[in-house]
């Protein structure tokens, strides 16, 4: 039944969509724009990959601190996380406790 729910949907938004042409595309388009440069957005965004950040980051903490002493060494040669034992960035934004 949900397959013919969500069939339903993507039909409806294919005809819809086809109907408002090109000009209404652009129009959704330029505000998409405008409300993903807003500083308020930008504020948002770098605070929530800030804060995914960290999460990774401890998350993968407790992986390494649980696990890490026990993987082969071909293994940790390969991942450089199990390799540091202190704080700091990885350049993806986590950093590990």
């Amino acid at each position: 039944m949900w397959k013919l729910s969500l069939a339903a949907g993507f039909a409806a938004g294919y005809v819809l969509g086809s109907r408002a042409g090109r000009q209404r595309y652009e129009q959704i388009a330029k505000v998409t724009r405008q409300i993903a440069q807003s500083p308020a957005v930008q504020g948002a965004t770098a605070r929530a990959r800030q804060q995914a950040g960290a999460v990774a980051g401890k998350a993968a903490g407790a992986v390494a601190d649980r696990v890490g002493d026990r993987l082969p060494n071909v293994v940790t040669d390969r991942v450089p996380y199990f390799k540091h034992s202190r704080a700091e960035d990885d350049g993806w934004g986590t950093f590990r406790p």
